[in-house]
């Protein structure tokens, strides 16, 4: 009978020892599990506020550079221009080959809005990109100046230009003034800038000169 009963006891001490490597083991898990999870919504708050803490430079048309700022106002203006500017490369900017433009084309789309897409392909239509590509001629711009209001939302803007179209025999030079709006948008890697050009529009295009190539 003292040898069932000392085995009873026994056996009680071990449920009570497992029951309570259980709770330990429970509650370490539960800690663990809660670790885990502070951890991450932390390194996720860091993420996201390192993330709206940048902003994207196009450099030499290229590349794009993450530069750190302390206050996105006072960058704005720096991005504003660098978006109208990078635009107006990539949609001016022609050579006489069908791909290099729609490829132009395709990365400035995403600049702007409709505007830009009709203005696009009623240049299109008119055969504007074909002459070019028949007569071996390339088209450049240089961007003079940007004048952008700040003071009142969507900003508009208006560019000062000149193009040069560059054929086998001649250079002609024009003057190129454009407006439009800017609107916020949201980052991408298509449009870094996080703007979107409205109501995009050619004010003027004259020819301002024609010099024969040396």
């Amino acid at each position: 009978m003292a040898s069932n009963d000392q085995t009873f006891f026994k056996s009680l001490r071990n449920l009570e020892t497992s029951y309570r490597n259980i709770r330990i083991l429970a509650f370490t898990s539960v800690a663990l599990f809660f670790l885990i999870t502070v951890s991450s919504l932390v390194f996720a708050y860091r993420v996201k506020t390192d993330s709206e803490s940048r902003i994207y430079v196009v450099e030499q048309g290229k590349s794009l550079i993450a530069a750190l700022r302390n206050d996105v106002r006072e960058n704005r203006p720096v991005e504003a221009r660098d978006h109208v500017r990078r635009f107006h490369e990539l949609f001016f900017t022609l050579d006489p080959d069908a791909h290099a433009i729609e490829e132009h084309i395709r990365e400035a789309l995403p600049y702007a809005d409709e505007s830009v897409s009709r203005l696009y392909l009623d240049t299109k239509e008119k055969g504007y990109y074909n002459q070019l590509i028949q007569a071996a001629a390339s088209q450049e711009i240089q961007v003079d100046s940007i004048q952008i209001d700040l003071n009142q939302y969507p900003y508009q803007f208006r560019t000062f230009s000149r193009q040069q179209i560059i054929r086998l025999t001649n250079i002609t030079v024009r003057r190129l003034v454009t407006t439009g709006y800017l609107r916020n948008v949201s980052r991408s890697m298509e449009n870094p800038h996080g703007f979107l050009i409205e109501k995009f529009a050619v004010l003027d295009n004259t020819d301002l000169e024609e010099r024969m190539r040396q």
